[in-house]
This record gives C-alpha cells, structure tokens and sequence, in this order.
C-alpha cells in the first residue's frame, strides 16, 4: 500500500473516495467515528466497511453496544437505514451479532426496520418486488415483529402495495406464526397438567 493510500482514512479507502470529498452530512477523515461508518456502511451496502469497523471492537458487547446505539440526524437506527436503502449483505451481517435490537422504532414515524423494508419495497417496480421480500423476510427470519405499530398505528402490511400480494402474505403468514407462538407460550406457563414443569412446585 502506497503512503498515499495510507494516509487515507479506511473508510475513504475502501469507498474509493478522497478524504476530503464529503457525501451527504458525512465528510471523510481520520476522525470518522465507529457510528458514523456503520451508517455510512449501511447506507452503501458495504460489508466491508462494516466488516472493519465490527473486527476494531472486537468485544461482543462492544459492537452490540455500538449498533443498538448508532443513529442518524433524524433517528434511523442502522437497520433502519439498511432496510430503506436495501442492503441485503449488509442487513444479513448486522442480524448475525448477538444481542442486536431488531425492532427499534425511528423517532419520526416510529417505524420498525421492518416498516422500512415494506417502504423500500413499494418504491421497486413490480418486476423487482420478488427479489426485494427476502429483505423482509430476512428480518423476520431474525425475529422482527410484523405486529408492531408505527406512529400512524399501521402495521407493516398495511403499508404494502395492494397490488403485492406475495408481500401481503408472507406478513400475514409471520403475524399469524407469532401469534401463535405468543399463545403457546402463555399456554405452556398456565399449564397444570401432568407433564408441566410449573406444576410441580406447589
């Protein structure tokens, strides 16, 4: 690596930009903190990037710490921001770390990143919509509740695209799974038969 290069800060580097030139709110320096290249890495899909600056903390509790934490100017967490620009590699690496909140609400519409993927999905053309649900369905896959209400008390399927239907039902198909889950649960600690655990300690 040249000393020209090693001047440049990592994030310059690894987005090809000079040091200097600024994208958005964000300029690029030496001084560029651990959040702001989280969400600029978020914003890019860059894996690498994130990949860095998660390998720098090294501690488990360090990058949960950093990831619950970071925020941009108006409140979008960093799946917030993953969910609405539709980085899917980065979105599947920050699901990957231990203790990462997956349904923060944003301090606008209080929207979870779940309600971002919806609204990223209904900008799409119709053609791409199929390739883009495995946004959601990452989500989801990572725990996100499809139940939950924005500030507007619309769910993430209400925000759908009427005419998604394949969307509409993998929501529906979620909520109900939940749900059920939910039931089993409270079921499962109000059970007194037999083979309960919590019947036998009276």
């Amino acid at each position: 690596m040249s000393d020209e290069v090693g001047k440049t800060s990592t994030a310059a580097y690894l987005l090809h930009l000079p040091s200097s030139e600024s994208m958005g709110s964000l300029t690029y320096s030496k001084g560029a903190t651990p959040r702001e290249l989280v969400l600029e890495a978020c914003r890019r899909n860059n894996t690498s990037l994130l990949s860095e600056v998660l390998t720098s903390l090294s501690a488990p509790e360090k990058i949960a710490d950093l990831l619950n934490n970071a925020k941009d100017g108006v409140g979008n967490h960093c799946l917030h921001i993953a969910a609405s620009y539709g980085s899917y590699e980065v979105l599947d690496t920050l699901l990957d770390q231990e203790n990462l909140e997956v349904d923060p609400l944003d301090r606008l519409e209080r929207d979870t990143p779940l309600h971002k993927a919806v609204r990223f999905i209904n900008t799409l053309p119709a053609a791409q919509w199929d390739s883009a649900h495995s946004i959601a369905e990452l989500l989801i896959d990572a725990g996100a509740d499809p139940r939950i209400r924005n500030k507007a008390k619309l769910k993430p399927m209400d925000l759908v695209d009427p005419k998604n239907t394949e969307l509409r039902d993998i929501l529906q198909k979620a909520e109900y799974s939940m749900t059920v889950g939910d039931d089993v649960v409270v079921k499962d600690a109000e059970d007194d038969g037999p083979t309960g655990s919590a019947s036998d300690s009276e």
